[in-house]
């Protein structure tokens, strides 16, 4: 065990490295959850129109 007991510089300190989750993953995992989103909204916004107009 070592006697330094100062705390890191920056909580996360880890992610501004070069380590970490790929920005690829980032990316895919946005996507994976974005694109049924909007078409989620773009769905609601037709029916809500539709609603809305008769």
């Amino acid at each position: 065990m070592s006697s330094d007991s100062s705390p890191p510089s920056h909580p996360h300190s880890r992610l501004r490295s070069g380590e970490g989750t790929p920005v690829g993953l980032i990316a895919v995992a946005w996507l994976w959850v974005g694109a049924p989103l909007a078409y989620g909204l773009y769905e609601l916004v037709q029916k809500a129109t539709q609603l809305f107009t008769g």
